[in-house]
Formats: structure tokens, C-alpha cells, sequence
């Protein structure tokens, strides 16, 4: 069983779990609940913005742990007047050491599209984000079904969220390519055996139609890697590792951004 068969399998349990203790109901009483959401894509798109979804990640099964007392709040706001088009926010403690909590802080503190980044397998965690202030969430295909990618789209969709798939590698990115998906990422980093090369967007990006938002994901960490992936269609840029393993992640964000807005 390789890192993600087990992530899967301690998240059916965890939804499990939650759906006893939260059911839907209360989820739905949330003060987010009714609120309009901010759109991921139309941030990313910006040409005023870095493209660059900043992420808060304490640790990560292939890293270990990165920056296990973050402030969210702190953080958050310095990731977005940084120059940073939307925020990720880790929501899986087991694995990566989040909660929903930090979703919420950074909610509380920013007017700007939040992406939940966890394993959602369940339409229940679609309700979930949406209850906690989020603008976007994620869906893997490597964990996903063509057809249950379709579903939790359209119910995700049902909510104003908007939807990033990611991918990894040209048989998972096929049979999305009709998928009612808002954005596609590709994840530079295997999954199964964390290898990562920023050769995977380029080769995959030149199988995406012009038309689709493209998101690069993980091993960025230099201003010429992003110019190099703007020329194969790139749009944004998932980036969080880089800045978290600085003590300030804010910080750390503020220098890449402002290279990168030097060398436009």
C-alpha cells in the first residue's frame, strides 16, 4: 500500500467519523454557508497578480514536518499583500498536520479565493468546505473515477465552488480533459513515490487545450522556473514548501514575488 492508498483509507474514516459528529444540518447553519464565493480562476487569471496560489503546509509525508507553529493569520496576510493571486490551505491533520480551523482563520482575515487542499472523496467534505469559508476545492485523479470526478464537480458547482483537478500523468489527464473542471493542476510530484520534475507540467501542458487554466504544482522554487512554465501556458503556480520552510513563510513569499515582478 503505497502513501496515498493510505490516505484515502484514514479519510474515509475521518468522513466517516465527521458526518456523526457534524451532520450536514449543522454544517449548513455555518455563517459561510450562504456567502458568495470569490473565483480562483478569475484570480489566477489576473494580470495584476503573481498567478501564485501560496499555500500554509506544517508537514508532509514526504517532507516531514515544515513549519509546524505557523501563524495562519499572519502568514495568510502576508502571503496575499505579497502579491499572491489566491491562498491553499491544508485542511488534512493526519498526513499534513491541518485543520479546518486554519481554513477558517484565513477566511477571517482575507478577502481573496481559498483553495481547500485535502483528499475529498465524499460529497459530504464539498458541504464541509463550503461551510468553512472556502472559494475552491480539489479532486485528485489518481484517487478518482472519471465519472465520480463529474459528480463531485457538479455538486461542488451547485455550491458557487469552483473545482481544480489535479494530475500527474497522461492517462489520468485524458479522460478529464471533458470533465466540467474549472482547473487543471499538474502536480510535479509523483504521489506514490514523491519524485518531482517540472518536466511533467511542460509534457502534459502541451496536451491541454490553450483554453483551460493550467496550475503547475510543487518543485517550484525559482523565479525562472515560473517564467519558463509561463511559455508552456501556465497560469498559476501552486507554491508552498519554498515559502514555509522560511520561520516568516510571508516573508520569504514577499522576496520571490517581487523578483518575479522585476523580471516581468
Amino acid at each position: 500500500m503505497n502513501i496515498l492508498d493510505k490516505i484515502v483509507e484514514q479519510k474515509k474514516k475521518e468522513v466517516a467519523e465527521r458526518k456523526s459528529l457534524y451532520p450536514v444540518k449543522l454544517l449548513e447553519q455555518s455563517i459561510y454557508f450562504s456567502s458568495p464565493t470569490i473565483s480562483l480562476k478569475k484570480y489566477v487569471l489576473r494580470k495584476d497578480k503573481s498567478g501564485i496560489i501560496a499555500e500554509i503546509k506544517r508537514k508532509s509525508p514526504s517532507k516531514g514536518v515544515i513549519n509546524p507553529h505557523v501563524s495562519v493569520e499572519r502568514t495568510s496576510i502576508g502571503y496575499m499583500q505579497a502579491g499572491a493571486s489566491a491562498l491553499s490551505v491544508l485542511t488534512d491533520k493526519e498526513f499534513f498536520g491541518g485543520s479546518s480551523d486554519d481554513l477558517m482563520v484565513a477566511r477571517k482575515f482575507n478577502f481573496c479565493p481559498i483553495l481547500r487542499k485535502d483528499f475529498t472523496i465524499d460529497d459530504y467534505q464539498i458541504t464541509e468546505a463550503k461551510s468553512i469559508g472556502a472559494d475552491a476545492i480539489l479532486l485528485i485523479a489518481a484517487i478518482l473515477e472519471p465519472a465520480r470526478v463529474k459528480e463531485l464537480s457538479a455538486f461542488a458547482h451547485s455550491f458557487g465552488l469552483e473545482v481544480l483537478l489535479e494530475v500527474h500523468t497522461a492517462e489520468e489527464l485524458q479522460p478529464h480533459l471533458s470533465s466540467d473542471v474549472d482547473l487543471i493542476g499538474v502536480n510535479n510530484r509523483d504521489l506514490k513515490s514523491f519524485d518531482v520534475s517540472i518536466e511533467v507540467s511542460k509534457k502534459l501542458a502541451a496536451m491541454m487545450p490553450k483554453e483551460i487554466v493550467k496550475v503547475s504544482e510543487s518543485g517550484i522554487s525559482k523565479v525562472e522556473t515560473i517564467h519558463e512554465l509561463r511559455q508552456h501556458g501556465f497560469d498559476g503556480f501552486l507554491m508552498g514548501e519554498n515559502f514555509m520552510k522560511n520561520s516568516r513563510p510571508e516573508t520569504a513569499a514577499k522576496e520571490f514575488m517581487s523578483q518575479l515582478e522585476k523580471r516581468k
